[in-house]
């Protein structure tokens, strides 16, 4: 394990996802899914999320893009709760699930957009 990849990345995911979300998932890591979680931890979190070269409000526009595109609901839901950390706004989601609707198809957009309504009405509540 890279100390310093698998260090930063655990400050950039925190910071990402918050330390609720985070605690959460180290709670419930166990011997099946440890090394697992150490690889996206360094890998993702630790060198793509933690780049300089574009911010973190682009990080969080391109994967959600690419997580609607691709049908991954619960990452999308998860990454769209991250919004309050990344700087996308409502607005910017809104842009970005128009693409995928043009590049990845209607569908796909449609749903993600019903999922980003759930997740904002739990955060304008309170619930996330």
């Amino acid at each position: 394990m890279s100390e310093g990849r698998f260090e930063r990345g655990t400050v950039v995911r925190r910071a990402v996802l918050g330390d609720a979300h985070v605690d959460r998932a180290e709670a419930a890591k166990g011997d099946l899914d440890g090394p697992f979680q150490t690889l996206i931890t360094e890998a993702a979190w630790g060198t793509v999320w933690a780049g300089s070269a574009i911010s973190r409000r682009e990080r969080s526009m391109i994967t959600l893009s690419l997580l609607a595109g691709l049908g991954n609901w619960d990452e999308l839901a998860l990454h769209l709760r991250a919004t309050a950390n990344t700087g996308a706004s409502r607005e910017d989601v809104l842009e970005v699930f128009q693409h995928v609707a043009i590049y990845a198809g209607v569908p796909r957009a449609n749903h993600a957009l019903k999922i980003a309504k759930a997740v904002y009405a739990e955060m304008d509540a309170g619930d996330a």
